[in-house]
């Protein structure tokens, strides 16, 4: 058989997060090899013992790949040749490897492990912030604050702390940062996490983040007034891999949606682009922070 399966899987390694990459690229060339042989999600179910949305939550790169899933799946699509199987095993190996914050897995809560590796391998995280700082921008001592606000702080913070500072470390790779472009609500900057003291740092550490080539910032003022934003906080992943959709990551209090059909994800992208626009540029930007330190 040939065709779909020619794409070399192994070609250009993807970032820090390979292995949730490795996944979403594995699913994506066996969906296009399922959909070359006419084979439907039903039957390669039941070739692996399973089922037609097993199937599906592999394609989407959403659960990990037993090799002998993988074996099975090629061999059914007509990948029989041992020189053409070997990129797609060698990748499926490469989907299982374990990760930094595996460790983490008791204190992290099941759906936000996998933004964890999309965050990791984009070249691009594009954020809007209502309601606090950014993640990747925070303060160890204003995530504290943050969790005591929302009345989580137990025995476990700490080592949810560990896991958010550790994630900022994407942005400080030497090689393959990616870029973050963070417009943040004037709300989110005037609201007091914590003492006065933990603001004038979480805000002196922002303007500090920003004189880095790879962060920008830029606050949306009260007197932009309404805005197209108005459903809340949201963040859009892209990745150098051309395989790779951008997706777009909105959590909720129960869990969290992660978009990547074209349309869906074409939405957020306008609402990004316009409020933009709307916002302070980041040397207005450095100037209110400035500004906002002194009120504190």
């Amino acid at each position: 058989m040939s065709g779909p399966h020619t794409a070399d899987p192994e070609s250009e390694p993807p970032r820090s997060g390979g292995a949730t990459v490795r996944r979403i690229m594995l699913g994506s060339q066996l969906r296009r090899l399922r959909e070359a042989a006419g084979i439907t999600r039903e039957t390669a179910g039941w070739e692996i013992r399973s089922s037609e949305s097993k199937i599906s939550r592999l394609e989407l790169g959403r659960v990990g790949f037993k090799m002998r899933d993988v074996e099975d799946l090629l061999t059914l699509y007509g990948v029989t040749d041992p020189g053409a199987r070997e990129p797609f095993l060698s990748m499926a190996k490469a989907a299982n490897a374990t990760t930094w914050w595996h460790g983490y897995h008791d204190v992290l809560p099941s759906w936000f492990a996998g933004y964890i590796g999309l965050e990791e391998s984009a070249s691009l995280i594009r954020t809007y912030e209502v309601q606090y700082i950014p993640g990747l921008l925070q303060t160890a001592d204003y995530m504290r604050a943050v969790m005591a606000g929302r009345g989580v702080y137990d025995s476990d913070s700490e080592r949810r702390v560990q896991v958010r500072l550790e994630r900022q470390n994407v942005l400080l790779r030497e090689q393959d940062a990616p870029r973050l472009w963070a417009v943040v609500d004037e709300a989110a900057l005037r609201r007091p996490v914590g003492s006065p003291e933990i603001m004038r740092q979480q805000l002196s550490h922002l303007l500090e983040m920003m004189e880095r080539p790879n962060v920008t910032v830029q606050v949306l003022p009260f007197q932009s007034g309404a805005h197209a934003a108005e459903a809340g906080a949201f963040t859009i992943l892209r990745f150098a891999e051309p395989d790779l959709p951008d997706v777009v990551y909105l959590e909720h209090l129960a869990g969290a949606l992660y978009l990547d059909k074209r349309d869906d994800v074409d939405v957020y992208l306008q609402v990004i682009e316009r409020i933009s626009v709307t916002a302070l540029t980041p040397a207005l930007t450095a100037e209110a922070l400035a500004k906002l330190i002194k009120d504190f």
